[in-house]
């Protein structure tokens, strides 16, 4: 069994194509000898955002602090805050903004997949 206090796991902004003002930190995923799933925690900052991507694992999401903004396939905004649960299917396009002043933060966990891990 592994126990890690969250604030132990580093934190990185990630540096991608599309993406703005996003942190993350792998809390639990391959390093702890995860074969089959990933456990991450994002941070988008007051203006940031993720890419508008799609990817063929699903994932569900859970926001932990904040709200933002998630963009749907047909180009919706839909806020969420936090409390809420979403499920992005494989292959469904989607983005997460924050418009707002604080931070936006969730936590993702999908499969631990060779795509997952680019």
């Amino acid at each position: 069994m592994i126990i890690k206090k969250n604030s132990d796991v580093s934190e990185d902004f990630i540096k991608e194509e599309g993406i703005n003002k996003v942190k993350r930190k792998i809390l639990i995923g391959p390093h702890d000898g995860s074969k089959n799933i990933i456990m991450r925690y994002f941070k988008v900052l007051p203006g940031g955002n993720t890419a508008l991507h799609v990817h063929d694992h699903e994932h569900v999401v859970k926001i932990e602090k904040g709200k933002g903004v998630v963009i749907n396939e047909a180009g919706e905004e839909i806020i969420v805050s936090e409390g809420q649960s979403l499920f992005i299917k494989g292959n469904e396009k989607h983005q997460f903004r924050n418009h707002f002043q604080g931070s936006f933060e969730f936590l993702c966990i999908i499969l631990n997949t060779e795509e997952a891990n680019k």
